[in-house]
């Protein structure tokens, strides 16, 4: 990206905050651009005349997420439980899922990646640190940090918007196999602009003997780029795929049974794991022969839909560390993804924590203990 590379550090020791030490962490989640996401309640005004399809997630240019922000300032929806509906944090899919695991799991979680040294990135570097991530493997560059304005309707549906072009972003020869080793899980999410680094990772994480996790990211990114994801697919490196159901559905789009039974059925001739999340429908899984379905929760006090597929993967993968039952790695995605909707934004409370773990203890799951 032509960003110049700042002295050898991690940028949480750059900013102070972890030293630089490189120690090894359960579950590794590679977000190669660090986001900063712009989540704000608006009205349908604003959804009208926002280019694309409301619901997905579409790139922009910077001059584009300047406007919509500008715009979101006049169409805020405010409500007595939170009168400034309007929140920046740490984003980006697996930075949600990371966050969750180290946070609300107290799974050993890192990030691996970059971020730029402004003021973007140093949001991103202080979040995630205090919710007790390792950013030991995450690089400070100059340039600009990744920024995603996530506007949420009335209903708790959002539309994504994230600027990326001009963003700082780790290059898959700044990749060591070092970065991987004593890791159980990397945690990867699709996109075509990343595929040189997702290839990379992929390649040093099988050295290493690290199970892969992808996530199809949105239904565009499977319709738009679909031949390079299945080449991905059907390489065998992928342990285990979520998907949501749009996602499921578009990546079986032409053939007789496009269902997202017929998608689970066929991710999970590909990879150990295949998952694919039905909203208010709960979710589905298959591991071998075995398929489970499990009913949502929470979904009934839904105020924001951001990150709840990302916190279902936190709660699946916890499940999986933990050995958990193919059933109870899903009902405790469930608690998880349930608790995240919860209020604005893919971050879990405090508040939306201890509910989780009100549901799973009355669901008989094995407790996490949260370092913070």
């Amino acid at each position: 990206m032509g960003a110049e590379q700042l002295p050898p550090q991690s940028a949480a020791a750059a900013a102070g905050i972890q030293k630089p030490v490189t120690s090894p962490v359960t579950i590794l989640g590679l977000q190669p651009a660090a986001l900063v996401d712009h989540v704000a309640r608006v009205d349908w005004s604003l959804l009208n005349r926002v280019p694309g399809d409301r619901g997905g997630s579409i790139p922009v240019a910077y001059d584009e997420l300047e406007h919509i922000l500008n715009e979101v300032k006049a169409h805020v929806l405010s409500t007595p439980e939170d009168p400034s509906p309007v929140k920046a944090n740490a984003g980006g899919s697996v930075a949600n899922t990371i966050r969750g695991l180290a946070s609300g799991f107290g799974v050993s979680s890192g990030v691996l990646g970059a971020c730029g040294d402004d003021e973007q990135g140093r949001l991103f570097v202080s979040n995630m640190s205090s919710r007790g991530v390792n950013l030991s493997r995450l690089r400070m560059k100059k340039g600009p940090t990744g920024q995603c304005v996530c506007l949420v309707d009335a209903l708790g549906n959002r539309t994504m918007r994230p600027c990326l072009s001009c963003a700082v972003k780790i290059q898959a020869e700044e990749l060591t196999r070092g970065d991987f080793k004593g890791s159980k899980w990397l945690v990867l999410r699709y996109a075509a602009f990343n595929l040189e680094v997702i290839r990379a990772a992929i390649r040093f994480a099988k050295q290493e003997k690290v199970l892969v996790s992808l996530d199809l990211a949105s239904f565009e990114m499977v319709r738009n780029f679909k031949a390079p994801l299945m080449e991905l697919l059907k390489s065998g490196d992928i342990d285990l795929c979520f998907a949501n159901e749009d996602e499921a559905m578009e990546l079986l789009r032409g053939e007789r049974d496009c269902s997202p039974e017929a998608a689970l059925n066929f991710l999970a001739k590909h990879c150990q794991w295949a998952v694919v999340t039905l909203g208010s429908k709960g979710s589905m899984a298959k591991h071998g022969n075995e398929v489970v379905r499990v009913p949502a929760i929470g979904e009934s006090k839904a105020v924001d839909a951001t990150g709840a597929g990302d916190l279902f993967a936190s709660g699946f993968l916890y499940g999986l560390v933990k050995e958990l039952s193919l059933e109870d790695c899903c009902r405790v995605g469930s608690c998880s993804g349930g608790c995240v909707i919860r209020s604005l934004g893919g971050e879990v409370t405090p508040e939306n924590w201890q509910w989780m773990y009100k549901q799973m203890q009355i669901k008989g799951l094995p407790l996490p203990n949260p370092k913070g």
